[in-house]
């Protein structure tokens, strides 16, 4: 089986053409590509498949590195972008790729060796009502938003001197971008023990599909720095859908304004957001591919790699 291996930002992708190949078992397909150390290695594994709806470029279908669905990527639809004006599927200035959290409309440019280097993608609006994050906290209505909604810390298994060492704030914003992330402030990300509470967090009672979990450092309004425990595949470089959230919850929440710039570990992306109810969030950032490869599938414990 043909596939391309692509990042943005370090959240790094193994793509397969689904439009070509047929792709049986993606999830457990997603377990054996991503091991780091018997696979290709990744944090997950996306297939390109044709559109329900022909007006449109793409399907995407996401899978995280144990397996599990997920029902967008910010990261890895721009580096589908990439993919089809690259190879000259399409050179349309707006791609419309449809994902299971909604269609997305997308806008690319190139770099200096022409190929595409940067997307810009429309994630649509935010949702904030807790039954569709989905999100049961304890003593809130379903349809209600949670904004720097205060909660136990002990609840998250997180200890005085975890809490003054990294000057986390207990208070909590849930945002869904399609997909359900958590929004947690504190003064120091790099001292947040990652991973030993973004697990806790992804897998609490409270988010019953679970949840992506971003502790944010935030600077002067216009910049954050932000550290993501991924559901599914745990701590990743950066999270596109992720930083759309926190650029939500920080315009919502009063300690960040838009345009922001959100730093990750694995650099840099742009968001806008007016805070205006329906009113999309746009993501701007790099898209970059490492190398195309052939894998060996045929047998349960045979895996060649050629590069």
């Amino acid at each position: 089986m043909r596939f391309v291996k692509m990042h943005g930002l370090g959240n790094d992708y193994v793509f397969v053409d689904g439009r070509t190949t047929k792709v049986e078992d993606a999830s457990g397909l997603s377990r054996r590509v991503s091991d780091r150390h018997r696979g290709v290695g990744s944090d997950g594994l996306i297939v390109i498949d044709p559109p329900e709806d022909p007006v449109n470029h793409a399907r995407m279908r996401m899978f995280n590195a144990d397996g599990s669905g997920g029902e967008m990527c910010g990261n890895g639809i721009r580096c589908i972008a990439k993919f089809l004006v690259d190879r000259g599927i399409t050179e349309d200035e707006t791609l419309l790729i449809e994902t299971d959290g909604g269609l997305r409309r997308l806008g690319w440019s190139r770099g200096v060796d022409g190929r595409v280097d940067t997307v810009e993608v429309d994630m649509g609006p935010p949702t904030l009502a807790a039954d569709r994050i989905p999100a049961m906290l304890p003593g809130m209505e379903s349809a209600s938003t949670a904004i720097e909604w205060a909660f136990d810390p002990e609840a998250f298994e997180l200890d005085a001197t975890t809490m003054s060492g990294a000057g986390i704030v207990s208070r909590l914003t849930l945002v869904s971008m399609g997909n359900p992330h958590v929004v947690i402030r504190c003064e120091d990300v790099d001292a947040v023990p990652l991973h030993r509470v973004g697990p806790v967090i992804e897998r609490h009672a409270w988010f019953p599909n679970r949840i992506n979990v971003h502790f944010v450092e935030a600077g002067d309004p216009g910049s954050v720095r932000v550290v993501t425990w991924e559901r599914g595949s745990g701590p990743t470089r950066a999270c596109g859908s992720g930083a759309c959230a926190v650029c939500v919850a920080g315009v919502l929440g009063g300690w960040a304004t838009s345009p922001l710039r959100a730093t990750l570990p694995g650099g840099t992306l742009e968001l806008r957001w007016s805070g205006e109810h329906g009113a999309s969030v746009m993501m701007t950032g790099p898209a970059t591919e490492v190398f195309e490869g052939e894998i060996e599938l045929a047998g349960t414990d045979r895996q060649e790699i050629k590069p």
